[in-house]
């Protein structure tokens, strides 16, 4: 078949695994690949690699005929280490070492057609791969790469000059520039890893690929990690309420809808039991605040006694905290197991500051939950992109951002910096606010808000990072599911990769008290 034929013909390609019967088109395609590495395996070496481990033998046939393979065995790396011999580690082609409970795959072979070199059927035999892998729940695929390139370069510089150069893209090599495309990393140089490769000069890189869904341990058959977390948010209607128990009253009636739809988080906004400042002096706005204050360890206790009742994580919003003579802004997390922690708002706007007296806190962390580690930043918290670094930093997957303002332009600061740290530290935020009005109640008397959820800005994602979100200044709530993998995913593999990428050799962001 000329490459034009190949060009021009009609293909039919399928993936699958390789038979017994596809070795006269294995060796066809392995005599004419390595002329001067010995060529095709042997009849006996092919049917005991299919008959040691069949499910790790992969080809591509173009209409009935196989056009290029994989051939691959799963072994326990620290038995082998990283200077083995290529002959010793795969059986002299036997696959003698395979062991199904090891804990990497390893590429013994790709080979593909030169007459269909070109349309990426390599790329095809190394994605089947890692399928293959994370199916496995192996934690790697490691191989040992030749390259050939290194032979013309050999007098200039070092092997490990070379690859430096070549994952620069300053130099080309054939099967290196394909490998490292290809999302695998050079641990090290093996030397006299195929002695006969005199084109790699005895050289060979060792390159490995991380199975970023690898468990370690097998997973719990009961409360074990989550892959989807459902988040509820409510967009709370601010009304004047007669006393505490009717505040409670619709506190309860959004905690029973969430945890009636199975949700595993429930995020009220900042401040919502502002409903009760219209008991006290509305002439001292501080006063009143620190009134309200009152009532803040009685409805996190309620909360925490609701989060249990109702199997439901909850984010109370935020409520004022005064002691020591000093006035905060804390967000409470209220967790289904009945344990609780605390936000200080870091930041008060001029606005509380004047009015209230409110000052910031001074301590940031992430917290556990039961389906993962999550942060809380309250309102003005999240312009400040060093808060949400630093929990990015301690794990977090999921940001609680309860908010309070008062008109759309207050609202989109919150907005527009919230969808920034969904990409910044690639993670899920969620915010909500209140709407409505409470008249005769000073400083919080109107309302805007438009709860959302934003994710990372990539494909796996919505194409405008908006999970889901409310219509405007209307009491109702959203619920969505978070796919967690994807973020896994995201962090390893997407199209931009944030935190990685970050030039800690420059720059860094720090608690000082570390």
């Amino acid at each position: 078949m000329s490459e034009q034929d190949t060009n021009t013909e009609e293909h039919h390609l399928r993936l699958r695994h390789l038979r017994l019967s596809d070795y006269p088109d294995v060796k066809h395609i392995m005599d004419a690949v390595y002329p001067d590495l010995g060529g095709a395996w042997t009849r006996k070496q092919f049917s005991a690699q299919i008959n040691r481990f069949a499910e790790g033998q992969i080809c591509i046939e173009d209409n009935g005929r196989v056009v290029a393979g994989a051939i691959a065995m799963i072994v326990d790396y620290d038995r082998y280490g990283d200077r083995h011999q290529y002959d010793d580690i795969i059986g002299n082609g036997y696959l003698t070492n395979h062991d199904p409970n090891g804990d990497v795959l390893y590429g013994v072979d790709i080979f593909v057609d030169p007459e269909y070199r070109g349309i990426r059927l390599g790329r095809r035999l190394y994605d089947a791969r890692k399928e293959l892998c994370r199916s496995l729940n192996l934690r790697a695929i490691v191989a040992g790469g030749r390259m050939p390139g290194y032979r013309s370069h050999a007098s200039d510089m070092k092997p490990e000059e070379y690859i430096d150069l070549v994952r620069r893209r300053e130099l080309y090599d054939p099967i290196l520039s394909f490998q490292l495309a290809n999302d695998f990393h050079v641990r090290r140089v093996i030397t006299a890893y195929l002695p006969e490769d005199q084109d790699s000069e005895a050289f060979a890189t060792l390159l490995q690929w991380d199975n970023i869904f690898y468990e370690n341990e097998r997973a719990s058959l009961i409360g074990g990690r989550k892959s989807t977390v459902r988040v509820g948010t409510v967009q709370w209607q601010m009304r004047r309420v007669t006393n505490f128990e009717d505040l409670m009253s619709n506190i309860e009636f959004f905690v029973d809808a969430m945890a009636g739809y199975n949700s595993d988080f429930i995020l009220f906004p900042e401040l919502f039991n502002a409903p009760l400042l219209a008991q006290f002096n509305q002439e001292d706005p501080a006063e009143a605040m620190r009134g309200l204050a009152q009532y803040t360890t009685e409805i996190a206790d309620a909360m925490s006694r609701m989060a249990v009742s109702y199997n439901i994580n909850i984010i109370a919003g935020s409520m004022p905290v005064y002691h020591d003579n000093t006035l905060y802004n804390v967000a409470y997390l209220c967790r289904r197991d009945g344990t609780m922690d605390t936000h200080y708002k870091l930041h008060a706007t001029p606005d509380e500051r004047f009015y209230w007296g409110v000052q910031g806190g001074n301590a940031l962390k992430a917290f556990d939950t039961d389906v993962g580690r999550i942060g809380i930043l309250v309102c003005y918290d999240v312009e400040f992109p060093e808060a949400c670094r630093l929990l990015a930093d301690q794990g977090m997957e999921i940001l609680f951002v309860p908010f309070w303002t008062d008109t759309k332009n207050a609202y989109l600061r919150v907005r527009r910096c919230a969808q920034a740290r969904a990409i910044e530290n690639e993670c899920y935020v969620a915010i909500t606010g209140s709407v409505g009005n409470l008249p005769r109640v000073e400083n919080i008397e109107i309302q805007y808000s438009q709860a959302a959820v934003f994710s990372p800005s990539d494909f796996a994602f919505p194409h405008d990072g908006i999970v889901s979100e409310t219509t405007p200044n209307t009491e109702m709530t959203v619920v969505v599911d978070l796919d967690m993998d994807k973020l896994t995913q995201l962090r390893a593999e997407g199209s931009v990769q944030n935190a990685r990428d970050r030039r800690l050799d420059l720059y860094r962001v720090q608690w000082l008290d570390d």
